[in-house]
Order: C-alpha cells, then structure tokens, then sequence
C-alpha cells in the first residue's frame, strides 16, 4: 500500500515537473519574441498540477495564479530574469537590471489584468503568496515569494517552519477502525463542513472522550486532510500573522487544526482569561478545527457554531470482543472467566486494549512457572494501572487549576486508601455484614447480569452500585469501603468535598463530572466522606444561592444514579440526607455504635500477633465507651508508649493513651472504668 503511495506520488511530481517546464520555456519564448504584448493566459493541460490546486484552493483567478507563476519563474529559471529586466526597460541599456516581477511588470505583460487582484486585500496578498518588498511603493516595489509557496509550485510540500512553536504536523498512520456510529458522525460532519460558505463558517467538531487521537487520525485520513496540532497559541503581537500563515497552509495541505483541550487547560495558568482567549481565536479562524476532550466538562465559551461527534468509548460487548481478539484463543480457563469482568470494569480504550494485551502477551516467557490464577491476577492489576493513569489524565486540568492538591487526577482531588483491611477485620451486625457482601457479589456479577442476562437494555438508569453508610464517627464506614475494595481488587479513592465546591455558578457541577468521569474510567470505588455537606435536605429557594445550591444536588442525585461504578456516601446523620436521594439508593447500611461485646471482639483486633502484650484484661477495656476506630487509636499509641520505653504493652500503657483519647474528644476520662487498671 505504501509503495503504491510512493510510487503515484513520484509520478505526480514528475507529471508537475515536465507541464511546469513547458509553462517556464512559454513564458521565456514570449519575453523574446513579443515582450510588449500581453501574454496570453495559460488554460488547461498547460497550468502545472500544483499551481493549478494551489489556485483552486486558494481561490485565485487565472490572472493571480498566472502573475504568481511569473513571480517564481526567475527563481526557477535563471534565463527569466535577464528577460523581465529587459521587459521593465532595464536591459542593457539600463544597467545591472531588475530581474524581478513587480505590480506594474504583471499588469503589463499579462492579459486579462486586474488592478485589484493586486491589493492588499486580494488572494495573493492576503495569503502571503507575495510580499512587496524594496519600499517602492505598491507599483514598483519587488515581488518576494517564501520558499514554502515556492516548493509548493515545484510540487513539493512541507509544513511552514514559520508554524512549527505553534502548530506541529502529525504523521498519518494506521489506525483502528471506528464502529458504525462513529462512521456516521463522521459522514455527517463532512457534509456539514462541505456545504458551509466558507471555511470560517464551518462548525467546529467537538469530541468528549478518550483515544482522541485516534479519532483525529480517522477524521484526517477519510476526508484526505493535513493533520496539526495547537501546541500553543501565539502571543498577541504574533496571533494575527500566525492566523493567516494558518489559513494559507490550511488551504494548501487541506489542514485540520486538532486541539487537545485537556493539554491546554493543563498549560494554564490560572485559566479562565487563557481559555477565553483560546476561544476568540477559534471563532475568527478559517480553518477545519477539531476539539477534543476527556470530558464532557472541559469546555471553551465559542460563538462559533459547534457539532458534538458520536464518543467512541467501547460498549462492554466490543470491548470484551477486543480483549478476546487481542489476547488470542489459547487462554487458560482462569483468564477466560476473568475477561467478562475486566471488561465491565475497567473503561479501558482500545488503544489501552490492545497494548495492553501485547504486553501481557510478551510477558509469557519471564513468568513461566507461574499458575493460571497469578497470570489472570496480573492481567486483572494491569488493566488496574491502566485505568487509574487514564483516570489522572482525566483530572490533571482541575488539580492543576487549583481545584485540588497534589500532582493531579483522582489523586489531586481526593485521597487514594491503601485497602488492606479484611473481612475478619469488620466487627458489625448480621444485618450490616451481609449488605457488604451482598454489593460485593453485585459488583462480581454485573456483566453476567446486566449484559448476558439482558438487564442492561431495559434502562440506562441505575446499572451502578450506590450506598448510603450511616453511623457515628469511628464505627468502621472507612473500615467497610477499604474491605469492599481490597475484595474486588480496585483502587478506592476518599473524595474531599470541599476541593470540589466552588463558588462560581456551574463549576462544582464541572468538577463533579470530572470525578465521575474519572471514577468510571479507572473502575474505582468512591467514598464521599461526610457526604451531608453537599447531599443534604435541599433547601427552600429564596434567593439565587440557594437555586443553585439546588441545581448542584439534581445533578448529583443523577451522576449517583447514572454511575456504573460503586459511590459510598457516609453520613453522621442519616435524617440529613434528602429523602429522595435516599429512595435512589440501592444500599444503606447502618453502622451502630459498638455495644460492650462489639468492642471486646474490636479489642481483640487490634493488636497484631507480633505485637509483645504484657496482662492485657479485655474485660476491663471494653468498659470504655469508645468506637471502633477510636480504640484503634487507642491501640496504636499505648504501642508507641511501650516501644519507647522498650517494653511491652501492658495496661499502664493503654490507660496513659485512654486519657489522651479522651482529652482529644473533650471528654473526661471516667475514672471508674479505668480506676483498676494500674
């Protein structure tokens, strides 16, 4: 396929070269032999194939594209020049000579001339195919053209170096092909962008979601186009000579302008002004754009009509179709019955798929020892990175916008929990327990459920899983989310609100689709702590505030709703939340505070075995009116008390801890509970 490319693109070069040559010797025959009549146009076979798509794309009448043929003819002919300076009347008789095109050289020499072809505001002018240099006035002054237009003309093209600190051509290569919905956006985007009047009226395509690149490689190969990147937009002095060197190469490579929004709000510094000037360049830019994002949220204030393309996000069933063709057939049984789940799971592009699988693949040989069940554990933990750096990707724009704290993604926002807690580690009710293990096996079995079993093509509405923990600080709602995730082997991640709360209207609700969007493409479990800050009885509208707070908590009832991960949401107290985010909840668990013998059984965990205990009365400490995750603490400083003394933890340690635990809840350690521990 490539040597059939080459080889058609050797022969068009050369096709231009020889029709070139003819035009060249035509207009050296003219200037000798009838130098004072007008030169008759060129038509037909005679035009050069690249002047001729150059003057189609550009628009120039036969008068502009032959003047601009005369331009270059010196620079590609030596004979040329002498014979122009002799037609300007500087021959031999004039000295040295002017071997150069000019305004009143080309409206004398050619036919069918027109003074304004030749103004400022005229193709050849406005797109900088000539430049009028020497300060001789609009008439005289000489013609110069840049190499780019000239090796255009030769028939070889190259990007304008002039471009390359703002916009960098991207090679074409092979890509995946796009499922049928995708074909249709596509299809209708190029109607859309063919029958606009101009290419400042054209809409500009915007896409929301991941393997942009690859869409943008689509668009550019099916439509036959040139494909750049914004690397960065120009400065003010610069902006308006950078458009319309833009616009020309447009024109002459059939460009599109491809724009990584997320790259650029990453590149912000503080952003709105940025980003507000990103959008006025694009409404006044004659070009093809294309404007992608990983998030529906990210967005520019455009004037400029805008047409929203089909996601190529894979379904669950092509992206199970994927993982089965790239992995191959030869998988063992363990891998095999693993696959349905990773593709619930994990949002994973197929790019990400597929290299994925390569790598998978290639690792064989290094873990050959290894049983079927390390290989599917492996396989399951490598899609696992994989969604979790998709998800930064995802929310690197907001952390760096000051939206969070850290080095940005899920992890800017909020705090990724280390899950090591266990089963054997939960000390709750019946009752509490078997809701855990029930979510548990409801996230196992979504694939056979909603996709085998038909459940997914009833409604959109509700495939996640949400749950409502209620219970007093420290009876173990953290606990249970850290369970929960160490069980499914995913990444919980503790949200904090408070990064997420704005007080510009629209942008909480930006930064919750952020996380959402997140969440879902890493399959990660999200904990709302405390979540009555923000999910709380929707308030009575008497002003502006709180309409808005309002509209805040709609749109999280529907992404809670809508989310097809696992959402916890902790509360202190349950009567806060509204009841009809309640009623939307597929679990809500109590977590009640912990009776004597839940808080022996607590006790009894929370010393490791290596832990050297001295005469530890459990009896005794259970008296203590303390929550799980209070004798915890409790546990973990009476430790430290012993270590630095070099001892083992004995009952005098715990008391010294007991009264510090208490002093930090403000309240007084009751001394008949204690009063026997010495």
């Amino acid at each position: 396929m490539s040597s059939q490319t080459g080889s058609s693109s050797h022969r068009e070069q050369a096709r231009n070269a020889r029709v070139l040559s003819q035009a060249l010797a035509r207009i050296e025959q003219h200037l000798q032999q009838a130098p004072g009549q007008p030169m008759p146009l060129l038509s037909g076979e005679q035009v050069p194939p690249a002047l001729g798509q150059l003057a189609q794309s550009l628009g120039l009448s036969p008068f502009e594209r032959d003047a601009l043929l005369l331009a270059v003819a010196p620079q590609l002919d030596a004979r040329i020049g002498p014979l122009l300076a002799q037609a300007q009347g500087l021959g031999a008789e004039g000295g040295a000579g002017q071997p150069w095109m000019n305004s009143r050289l080309a409206l004398a020499l050619l036919a069918e001339s027109r003074w304004e072809a030749l103004t400022p505001v005229a193709p050849l002018r406005r797109w900088q195919l000539i430049e009028l240099v020497g300060g001789l006035g609009p008439l005289d002054a000489r013609w110069a053209v840049d190499e780019t237009v000239l090796h255009a003309l030769a028939g070889v093209r190259y990007p304008d170096p002039r471009l390359v600190p703002w916009l960098q051509r991207q090679g074409l290569r092979p890509v995946a092909d796009l499922g049928a919905q995708d074909d249709a956006g596509l299809a209708a985007l190029a109607s859309a962008w063919e029958e606009a009047p101009s290419l400042l009226h054209t809409p500009i395509a915007r896409y929301c979601g991941r393997d942009a690149e690859v869409l943008a490689q689509n668009l550019a190969q099916r439509m036959g186009l040139s494909l750049y990147r914004l690397q960065e937009l120009p400065p003010p002095a610069e902006r308006e000579a950078v458009t319309r060197l833009w616009a020309r190469e447009a024109l002459l490579h059939r460009g599109l302008l491809w724009v990584d929004l997320d790259a650029w709000e990453e590149g912000a510094d503080a952003a709105r002004a940025p980003a507000q000037q990103l959008a006025a360049w694009l409404d006044g830019l004659p070009s093809l754009v294309l404007l992608c994002a990983r998030s529906e949220a990210a967005r520019l204030p455009l004037r400029r009509a805008q047409r929203l393309l089909p996601s190529s996000e894979l379904s669950t069933s092509r992206r199970l179709a994927l993982w089965q063709d790239s992995l191959g057939a030869d998988l063992s049984p363990a891998v095999q019955k693993q696959l349905p789940a990773l593709a619930e799971q994990f949002q994973l592009s197929q790019t990400q798929v597929q290299l994925l699988a390569r790598q998978w693949r290639a690792s064989l040989d290094d873990h050959a020892g290894e049983d079927e069940h390390a290989r599917a554990g492996r396989l399951w933990q490598a899609a696992r990175e994989a969604a979790r750096e998709a998800a930064s990707e995802l929310l690197r724009p907001l952390a760096r916008a000051g939206q969070g704290a850290g080095a940005g993604g899920l992890d800017g926002l909020a705090q990724r929990i280390e899950a090591r807690a266990q089963w054997a580690d939960l000390v709750l009710p019946e009752p509490a327990l078997h809701s855990l293990r029930s979510m548990a096996a409801q996230l196992r079995q979504r694939h056979r459920v909603y996709q085998s079993w038909g459940f997914a093509e009833r409604s959109s509405r509700g495939l996640g899983l949400s749950a409502l923990f209620s219970g007093g600080s420290g009876t173990g709602k953290t606990l249970a989310a850290e369970v929960l995730a160490r069980e499914l082997q995913l990444d919980l991640y503790r949200i904090d609100l408070a990064s997420l709360v704005s007080k510009y209207i629209g942008e909480t609700e930006k930064n919750l689709a952020r996380v959402f969007a997140a969440a879902e493409a890493s399959g990660a479990i999200l904990l709302f702590d405390e979540a009555d800050a923000l999910f709380g009885k929707r308030s009575e509208v008497k002003d502006s505030h709180d309409r808005y707070a309002n509209i805040e908590v709609s749109y999280l009832l529907q992404r809670v709703e809508s989310y097809r991960g696992l959402a916890i949401l902790t509360t202190n107290l349950k009567q806060a939340i509204d009841p009809a985010f309640q009623r939307r909840i597929r679990f809500i668990v109590q977590f009640p505070f912990p009776d004597e013998a839940a808080r022996a059984a607590i006790w009894e965990r929370a010393f490791p075995a290596a832990a050297p205990l001295g005469a530890i009365d459990i009896g005794k400490l259970m008296r203590l009116s303390l929550s799980g995750g209070h004798i915890r603490n409790l546990a973990l400083n009476a430790a430290f008390l012993a270590a630095d003394e070099d001892s083992v933890i004995t009952m005098r340690h715990l008391r010294e801890a007991a009264a510090a635990e208490f002093a930090k809840l403000e309240r007084p350690l009751p001394a008949a509970d204690v009063g026997d521990w010495l």
